[in-house]
């Protein structure tokens, strides 16, 4: 009997392509019983991720962005069920993390010849996230965000989201508590993973294997301290600057007035606390 694999698929993710997706599973149903689930809003994935488990299926594949993803994590998380990720978002930063291929057709392959492997997943206020949480002007650029502008031009959006909120953004001092040591900054960036918006990345040492996380902590004065920042994300320079400090911890604590993101979608407002949630994540690669 073939093993079955439930597909969890967000049909208006940035990067779907249909005709893509009906050949994989032409693919796919050589070597499972497929079951299907299409979403309509946030949430959704969650939901359906939730009501499946009690089936026990073999494999749950999702496909569409790190948001659905993260949505179906947090249904599965500590289940032993494997996951696997067949992106079709907007930036699709899991899938550059692991260098998975950003072709349905291709992703879907690993689902037959790949291997499932436990990694750690953050934790932040009673939710799980797979990549990061950005506080500060990262969290204000997606709470800003014109979903009708992602839909139609793709990451292009988040970069103009930004600059608007550059324009008129004023820094917030924020406090931060790393285990048992105390900082002050502006903006924080808490990194289960080296990867950030797309290929670029804040925490170079993040590791999805290590039971900690990389914190990026900026000790700004306005936007130009910002503007630095970013554009050496961009350019892919190491950030030396003297305002900005690097650490590494298993239990974080951050207040303050700020915007807060998770792996790309808006979180709340602070005060957060985020932890290392060990071996949580079951998936293929």
């Amino acid at each position: 009997m073939k093993p079955s694999l439930v597909l969890i698929i967000n049909p208006v993710a940035g990067s779907f392509d249909r005709a893509a997706f009906k050949e994989a599973c032409s693919m796919l149903r050589e070597h499972f019983v497929l079951k299907e689930f299409y979403t309509n809003k946030r949430g959704d994935a969650e939901e359906m991720a939730r009501r499946i488990i009690p089936e026990k299926p073999s494999v749950i594949a999702v496909v569409g962005g790190d948001g659905s993803f993260n949505e179906v994590v947090n249904a599965t998380a500590y289940s032993g069920i494997p996951l696997s990720f067949i992106p079709a978002g907007t930036s699709n930063v899991l899938a550059k993390e692991f260098s998975l291929p950003e072709n349905i057709v291709e992703a879907s392959r690993r689902i037959i010849t790949g291997q499932p492997r436990e990694f750690h997943l953050g934790y932040i206020n009673n939710r799980y996230f797979v990549l990061m949480a950005g506080v500060g002007f990262d969290g204000a650029s997606v709470y800003h965000l014109n979903k009708k502008l992602k839909r139609l031009i793709g990451k292009a959006a988040y970069v103009w989201s930004g600059l608007m909120v550059f324009g008129r953004y004023k820094t917030e001092k924020l406090k931060i508590r790393v285990d048992n040591r105390e900082y002050e900054g502006t903006d924080v960036i808490v990194c289960n993973a080296s990867k950030y918006a797309g290929g670029f990345s804040v925490c170079p040492d993040a590791d999805m294997t290590k039971p900690a996380l990389d914190i990026f902590i900026l000790h700004g004065k306005g936007r130009m301290d910002l503007l630095k920042v970013f554009l050496g994300i961009v350019r892919g320079i190491p950030l030396k600057l003297n305002n900005v400090t690097f650490v590494e911890g298993r239990n974080v604590h951050i207040s303050g007035n700020a915007h807060v993101q998770v792996d790309g979608d808006y979180f709340g407002r602070t005060p957060v606390d985020i932890t290392v949630r060990e071996r949580a994540l079951n998936l293929i690669i």
